[in-house]
């Protein structure tokens, strides 16, 4: 059959689902929607949490019955004929269910008979899946043996175990680091390329969405903008700059103080040794008098990630809800700190049975301090991170944290410290303030503190006290998450990619409060996938196979990889991580 050149058509989509919560009739994803989308490219869907992107895919792919509206998938009306749909077209939800301990080949066997795919075919279509997913010498291996770039390299070859006509992706690089999302899209770029194939993805990294052709911004189940990314990027032409602080300053500061102003500031990201910033529309030039003198402001060109954050700015106001007590002052950065390290790590190594994980590290984390940890999937990165956090013991080397010797101490050490997890460890059918009542409990909270701790904690994090978390987004898990993290007060906070899955609206909110935290003299040890991250950080550090490879803040890491500020921290991770790894088979091969 002839794929028509209108892959998707959608006319006025409505989809409702129960809400759940008395007195609520229904929760409203979508709400009007209209999008027509062309055969043979790119195509990107990006919102803010709740935008209605997964349920978008969903219907798309026939799994939903549709409200009310018109959708065409293919030429096929999904309402009438949801089968035709779904037997043209591959779907790889966010959690795709690979069989753990089914091996690599095994898998693609058993996904290839559920989609019935004649044997003649397999091997070759198995040979070019596992070449391009670069799995063809782990074919043996258990799935859940893999790291986590090699589960999403296997489930993407499990969804096109045949050829569709329509491949349907939702957010598949989240909670992989950049190598292995590298790898992913020229996967998917290949196959568009090769196989002429149409491709739909939902993501939250904006820089993949700058590779589509099309990009759909949706918001409260509508679409808010649409265009090629260089169209997106025209409409905020002339209010992108950049500015970089004075000497002992450190960039978040500046951040901080630039986002307090909300007349002239709509957004503020640091880059390097600078900070960038998108302008109000209504006062495209920060006023002479703004900045202390000395700081000077240049022009940049613009991203589609300021493309975004200017359109969700024109339609809602929430993630300028900033309140600090930061002040634009070199004082506000080290008043603080003092001598003593908050982390102190010695020849760290930890072993299970005769694999080593982690190789004799070494490093200290100051007070006040913002840390990042990072690595690639299977690096040691989250066996060192549970390490500080007193979950494992360490098989040799000494680790105090907050002046308390692990080895003798961890109880003592654990009741300093907070505790983020990457999956959000709250009690779905709690609602928010239960959630809080019973980690504050846990933490030795009662009566009048905990209350109040409660009280702080909820007009922080600007959370609604009776709605259950199950049915929260997951930006706002995460800022339940945080604040049940801190209810007790900690000393240092630990947070495992605790923006894993969230959109930049919520990222930008969650690191203002981490900078807030820090200012305040808290310490915040992190790891994440999101290499613009590393630039809220002091000081950063990079593991592969259990080796530390470079240590030391953004710009230093950046001079180590061999190149200049202007070079994304991605770019410099990778060039690292590969370099490390072409000196070990170097060494091997002689």
């Amino acid at each position: 059959m002839k794929v028509p050149s209108m892959i998707v058509h959608a006319k006025e989509i409505i989809q409702t689902f129960p809400s759940g919560t008395k007195g609520v009739p229904e929760i409203r994803a979508l709400d009007g929607l209209n999008m027509e989308i062309k055969a043979g490219e790119l195509t990107a869907l990006v919102g803010p949490d709740g935008a209605g992107k997964t349920t978008f895919l969903r219907l798309l792919a026939g799994l939903y019955p549709l409200t009310s509206g018109q959708l065409e998938v293919l030429g096929f009306d999904v309402t009438q004929h949801p089968q035709r749909v779904q037997d043209r077209i591959s779907y790889m939800p966010q959690r795709f269910g690979l069989y753990e301990d089914l091996s690599v080949q095994e898998n693609l066997d058993l996904y290839a008979d559920l989609h019935g795919v004649p044997q003649n075919i397999r091997k070759q279509r198995f040979e070019r899946l596992l070449k391009i997913t670069d799995l063809t010498n782990f074919t043996h291996r258990p799935a859940g043996k893999l790291s986590g770039g090699m589960k999403q390299k296997l489930g993407l070859a499990c969804t096109l175990v045949r050829s569709p006509e329509l491949l349907l992706l939702d957010e598949p690089s989240v909670g992989v680091d950049p190598l292995s999302r590298r790898d992913l899209w020229e996967i998917i770029e290949q196959l568009v390329h090769e196989e002429n194939l149409s491709v739909i993805i939902s993501t939250a990294y904006m820089d993949e969405a700058e590779r589509c052709a099309q990009v759909y911004v949706m918001y409260e189940g509508k679409i808010l903008k649409q265009g090629t990314p260089k169209q997106l990027r025209e409409q905020v032409q002339g209010l992108t700059w950049q500015v970089a602080p004075p000497q002992g300053m450190k960039p978040r500061v500046l951040q901080a103080y630039l986002l307090e102003n909300v007349q002239y500031v709509i957004d503020a990201v640091p880059k390097g040794a600078s900070v960038r910033f998108i302008t109000n529309p209504q006062y495209p030039q920060l006023p002479s008098d703004l900045l202390p003198e000395g700081m000077h402001v240049q022009v940049r060109e613009p991203n589609l990630e300021d493309a975004f954050m200017m359109f969700l700015h024109e339609t809602q106001q929430e993630h300028h809800s900033y309140t600090s007590v930061t002040q634009l002052s070199k004082e506000t950065v080290s008043s603080h700190l003092v001598d003593e390290p908050a982390i102190a790590v010695k020849d760290l190594v930890r072993k299970f049975g005769d694999f080593t994980a982690v190789a004799s590290t070494s490093f200290e984390v100051k007070r006040g301090e913002i840390f990042g940890l990072l690595g690639p999937n299977g690096a040691g990165k989250t066996t060192t991170f549970r390490m500080l956090c007193g979950l494992l013991p360490a098989s040799s080397g000494s680790l105090d944290v907050a002046g308390m010797n692990l080895r003798n101490a961890r109880a003592q050490a654990r009741a300093r410290i907070g505790y983020v997890s990457q999956k959000f460890a709250l009690y779905g059918n709690l609602t928010v303030i239960d959630n809080l009542k019973f980690f504050g409990g846990a933490y030795g909270l009662s009566g009048k503190k905990l209350k109040t701790q409660i009280e702080n904690a909820l007009q922080q994090f600007n959370l609604k006290p009776h709605i259950k978390s199950e049915d929260l987004p997951n930006g706002y898990k995460q800022r339940l998450s945080m604040a049940t993290a801190l209810l007790h007060e900690p000393e240092i906070i630990f947070l495992d990619e605790p923006t894993s899955g969230i959109d930049p609206l919520a990222r930008r909110a969650f690191w203002y409060t981490i900078g807030e935290l820090a200012n305040k003299g808290i310490t915040v040890i992190i790891t994440t996938h999101f290499m613009e991250e590393a630039e809220y950080c002091d000081r950063i550090a990079i593991q592969d196979a259990g080796k530390m490879l470079a240590l030391g803040s953004p710009n230093q890491v950046r001079q180590q990889a061999g190149s200049d500020e202007a070079l994304d921290m991605n770019s410099a991770f990778i060039a690292i991580v590969e370099q490390a790894r072409a000196n070990i088979q170097q060494e091997e091969a002689v």
